[in-house]
């Protein structure tokens, strides 16, 4: 199977956002002629105010960012996952980060919703408090697209392994991560903890992410891009330079096969209990 990851540069402006995802998944369709495609994380709308994200978010299967998705999966006959763009909950009150994914008829195959909130103050004095927003997922979700099973997270979620953990127990093959990381973590643990989840786990891992500056009310934030494609021994194969493009590598799963008869984890791990 032929891969893409798509590097974005998304801001508050969602038309615009919209039109350069279409702009570089029409790119690589006429390029590469992938079999499977994913957006970054929230490719839909980055930054802004609470009051514009929720102005900005979607009913689940009701709005543009949705419909873009399965219109070009099923435009192009190739698999999308729509990297995560903001739902509106039927609360009222908060958002989720939403993945959604596509087969080649455009249908609706897999959605997982971000498990872990990022709260965080990172080196720079920049606070991030998603919870105050976001309402976090529960599900642990994988799918199968033609024999490959792919296992879903969201930024964040890259800190905690025991997620990661559990999509290999349900037979992931390639785990996929869309990703916002902030410039400041990412410099130091973006590329690490990328390599990491791939060795620990014997999957490919795909990342794709947001690059560059995005305006927050009145502070500039940047992202740190670099998206990536890791093998299941956790060589980089693929990954973007800097600035909105996209990346390429096919998976070989008999490679999944032969890094996972080598050194047998999964066999030989131990339960702890505290």
């Amino acid at each position: 199977m032929k891969t893409c990851v798509i590097q974005m540069n998304s801001t508050s402006d969602k038309a615009a956002n919209l039109a350069q995802a279409r702009r570089l998944i029409e790119q690589a369709v006429a390029l590469e002629n992938p079999d499977w495609i994913a957006l970054p994380e929230v490719f839909d709308f980055l930054g802004g105010s609470k009051a514009e994200k929720f102005e900005a978010a979607e009913v689940l299967r009701e709005g543009p960012a949705y419909a873009l998705c399965a219109e070009l999966a099923a435009k192009h006959g190739l698999f999308i996952h729509a990297g995560s763009f903001l739902e509106r909950d039927a609360d009222g009150e908060h958002l989720s980060n939403t993945t959604a994914v596509f087969d080649r008829q455009g249908r609706e195959i897999a959605l997982y919703r971000k498990i872990h909130m990022f709260d965080v103050t990172t080196p720079d004095g920049a606070s991030y408090r998603e919870s105050a927003v976001f309402k976090p997922g529960e599900q642990v979700v994988t799918y199968e697209a033609e024999g490959v099973t792919f296992g879903c997270a969201i930024c964040y979620d890259i800190r905690f392994p025991a997620l990661f953990q559990a999509l290999a127990a349900r037979g992931a093959q390639a785990i996929v991560l869309p990703a916002a990381f902030t410039l400041q973590t990412g410099k130091d643990h973006w590329e690490v903890l990328c390599r990491a989840r791939a060795i620990e786990t014997q999957c490919y891992f795909l990342a794709p992410a947001q690059v560059g500056a995005h305006r927050v009310k009145d502070e500039t934030r940047l992202t740190y891009g670099h998206s990536l494609i890791c093998d299941p021994w956790g060589h980089k194969i693929a990954m973007a330079s800097d600035g909105p493009g996209f990346v390429t590598a096919r998976l070989d799963l008999a490679l999944v096969a032969k890094v996972r008869a080598s050194i047998p984890v999964a066999a030989q791990r131990r339960e702890f209990f505290s």
